[in-house]
């Protein structure tokens, strides 16, 4: 289901940072994207993944906006109906939203540098917004592996788990409060910050024309 992509650029092209969380609708449009528009800007993707609820939380919401807002619902689904048309990638509105996703953030930020992250990223995220399916758990990540090629998934799960890692994950999500992230998809090109799906083209132009970000 994951679809190939070319690979994103390396050595010392321009860097985006994605920063994204599993259960977000828009981090979905933007990951399914996201390398293969990089690659032909000539930049390289630097997955960021955080907990977009802990930031929900320090502005005292309890889940995310769109669940709170009845009317901005309602909006988001059509939304995501006709972006996902309009690029091309599959849609179904999850039945449970926004689902848990720490097992595969810990991993995805355990794993942030492998060159396979993106293709194990949207197969993750597929699960959720094409199959409607919980994925926080062994199984779904170990299927994830799998499909992508990943040898030894169980190795990798335990120390995704540890507590240095757990820390880590909190430690980046701490620094997303910091850096002034409020929702996801957010993209960083230095210290210009892009938010929303629909800002990825912006963020993109600006690793070739910084000095106009």
């Amino acid at each position: 289901m994951t679809t190939p992509v070319p690979p994103t650029a390396t050595g010392n092209a321009p860097e985006i940072e994605f920063w994204f969380d599993f259960g977000s609708n828009y981090s979905y449009l933007s990951a399914m994207r996201i390398e293969a528009a990089a690659a032909d800007a000539g930049c390289r993707v630097r997955w960021r993944p955080f907990v977009l609820g802990a930031i929900f939380r320090s502005f005292g919401w309890a889940t995310s906006p769109f669940v709170l807002q009845e009317r901005k619902g309602a909006y988001v689904w059509k939304d995501m109906e006709r972006q996902c048309r309009k690029a091309g990638i599959a849609w179904a509105r999850p039945s449970v939203f926004p689902r848990s996703a720490m097992l595969p953030h810990r991993v995805a930020l355990l794993c942030a540098e492998e060159p396979w992250i993106g293709a194990f990223c949207r197969h993750v995220m597929q699960m959720n917004f094409v199959e409607d399916r919980d994925f926080d758990d062994a199984e779904a990540v170990i299927e994830a592996f799998t499909a992508v090629g990943v040898a030894e998934p169980g190795s990798i799960i335990e120390r995704a788990l540890s507590d240095a890692n757990k820390s880590r994950l909190r430690e980046q999500t701490n620094e997303a409060a910091a850096r002034g992230i409020f929702g996801a998809p957010t993209f960083f090109v230095g210290t210009e910050m892009f938010w929303g799906n629909d800002r990825l083209n912006d963020a993109l132009a600006c690793t070739r024309e910084a000095s106009r970000c």
